[in-house]
């Protein structure tokens, strides 16, 4: 009776646990879990490519670059952008703008491909339109004084403002989405902002005495939201920011563009632009570009620049369009890039992001004949590039952000034809540096009684933790492997090995350089620069001052550092 009970019991049970599995296998296939066990990382990260071409009225630098060169030059950008199915962004100077030649050829664009916003230099039209006097040299002059928003007070740049974007609606019948330039200071930005809701923005590059213009330090690539009183600056809270994004352009080369220059007053250019031979106008280089933009660990997604401003004329640029744009195209067809408009770009970053993101760009492999391999990672707290070379491992620029720093543009007008944007320095590789000295963290090694640089081989760096940058160098000079685990509010450094290992990171550089350390101690370096004070701590390691040329040291404990970088 007893075992009878049992097996209509056994039987009762059987449709119950068909019924959870079923459950379980319509579970599974409907909700597969990635590698990671994450199913938003196995989506593809973004790799973004925005078309910007910028376009001035006249060129004063060169007679032989009339008004009708400049204006061919963009109708041929448009042939081609239209050959291989491609949209993009173009940007009005104001004398641009209220050319009838430029508003008849724009306004034929399809509007759901392209883009036509502002590129915010500031015109002799522009300035008198606005009440003010004009005090440049020719209708357009580039210096920082007088050709952009910074060489005006706060009041003059909202009179500017409303002129253009004024004007740009009797054009085009909308306001303007985007307003970008080589550089725009936080008190215009956010006004275009509050009035007339532009969505993006982008500036120049990090460079160094380039065209006049420094920036330097700043989140590297892709794109942040700065801070109300620094432009330059990335923000550390949402209440702090002005919710623009604004992307860095021009496409640096990762590698070789921080170094360019080193020894002299200002920098080369080594970028995506089409007119540069060491970089977008070579095919080799546009190649190599592209494919570590599209296999590299980004974490959050890639972001390039491409395009061209009319100045540089198309005799000039197109070769490295003719080499760019097919290439991009067959990346986009082949679903490996999103060719997208500025604007697009600054509303998916708004939606997707109430703060800065943690973002990175990876060189893997560098071109042939180079062993170069590097990491740029950024934060809204500071951003590290890492470099490997013949086998070593050099940190060469740590910077970190601060909000509250205000830019010396934000209410003062500039009085300078140059101008100078910067971050709180830790490690510069470039000014710290002589061509005969190279400044920055080298990582080393006590091995048979001697110091000794620590050598490794090709490292792995990897994206699979949200917000987090996973580096594994297994090593040469000993049995063992670096790991590196990078987030936007610290660094992590730990080697894995069975030996007991006395290794360390040395700070050098140049002999008489201007440093910002004030205070060493074992926990803490104390900083100062401009008018700000700051910090980075040990939370699990060491500092100290060893002599002998080495500025500071860095040990771990029991194997491990930790470096924070929020102070």
């Amino acid at each position: 009776m007893n075992q009878m009970m049992k097996i209509k019991s056994g039987i009762n049970k059987i449709p119950f646990i068909l019924l959870l599995l079923s459950i379980f296998v319509h579970y599974s296939f409907s909700h597969p879990v990635s590698a990671q066990g994450d199913l938003e990382k196995s989506k593809p990260l973004p790799k973004i490519v925005n078309i910007i071409n910028f376009i001035r009225l006249l060129e004063p630098r060169d007679a032989k670059i009339t008004e009708e060169v400049l204006y061919e030059t963009v109708v041929k950008q448009i042939e081609m952008m239209k050959k291989y199915r491609l949209g993009g962004t173009f940007l009005l100077q104001y004398d641009a703008l209220i050319d009838p030649r430029y508003q008849k050829l724009l306004k034929s664009l399809p509007d759901r491909s392209f883009e036509i916003g502002a590129w915010w230099e500031i015109p002799q039209p522009l300035v008198e339109k606005a009440g003010l006097k004009w005090r440049g040299r020719y209708p357009w002059d580039w210096h920082a004084d007088i050709g952009f928003s910074t060489g005006y007070t706060p009041v003059e740049r909202e009179k500017l403002a409303d002129v253009y974007m004024s004007d740009f609606k009797q054009i085009f019948g909308y306001y303007p989405k985007s307003v970008a330039s080589w550089f725009i200071d936080a008190h215009t930005l956010n006004y275009l902002y509050q009035k007339y809701k532009i969505v993006a923005s982008a500036n120049c590059k990090d460079q160094y005495g380039t065209d006049g213009y420094t920036m330097w330090g700043g989140y590297w690539n892709q794109a942040y939201y700065p801070s109300k009183i620094n432009s330059y600056m990335p923000a550390q809270n949402e209440s702090n920011q002005i919710p623009v994004p604004i992307f860095r352009m021009l496409g640096s080369d990762p590698v070789r563009q921080y170094d360019t220059g080193l020894g002299s007053d200002r920098q080369g250019v080594i970028t995506l632009e089409p007119v540069y031979k060491e970089g977008g106008g070579d095919s080799a280089w546009v190649n190599w570009y592209f494919k570590e933009f599209v296999g590299g660990s980004a974490m959050e997604y890639a972001y390039v620049q491409a395009g061209q401003e009319n100045s540089f004329t198309w005799d000039a640029m197109s070769k490295g369009f003719e080499i760019q744009l097919p290439l991009i195209a067959r990346l986009r067809d082949e679903k490996k890039v999103t060719v997208e408009t500025l604007a697009e770009s600054g509303k998916w970053f708004r939606e997707k992001y109430k703060t800065t993101p943690a973002a990175s760009v990876t060189v893997k492999e560098d071109l042939q004949g180079s062993d170069r391999k590097t990491v740029w990672f950024n934060s809204r707290f500071y951003r590290i590039n890492l470099l490997w070379e013949n086998g070593n491992l050099r940190i060469r620029d740590i910077h970190l952000f601060d909000e509250k720093l205000q830019s010396a543009y934000f209410a003062k007008k500039a009085t300078s034809n140059e101008c100078s944007f910067f971050t709180l320095p830790f490690v510069d590789g470039y000014i710290w540096s002589t061509p005969q000295k190279i400044a920055g963290l080298r990582f080393k090694a006590v091995i048979n009684g001697k110091e000794t640089l620590i050598e490794g081989k090709n490292p792995t760096i990897t994206d699979s933790t949200p917000g987090k940058l996973h580096i594994s160098w297994p090593l040469k000079s000993f049995d063992g492997i670096l790991v590196m685990d990078i987030d936007e509010r610290q660094i992590k450094m730990k080697v894995e090995t069975e030996k007991s290992i006395d290794w360390f990171l040395d700070m050098t550089t140049a002999d008489n350089m201007k440093l910002p350390f004030k205070i060493i101690s074992a926990n803490r370096i104390d900083c100062e620069f401009d008018v700000m004070k700051y910090a980075i701590t040990a939370k699990k390691g060491s500092f100290s001052v060893p002599g002998n040329g080495v500025v500071f040291r860095i040990k771990p404990d029991k194997n491990t550092l930790i470096l924070g970088l929020t102070e």
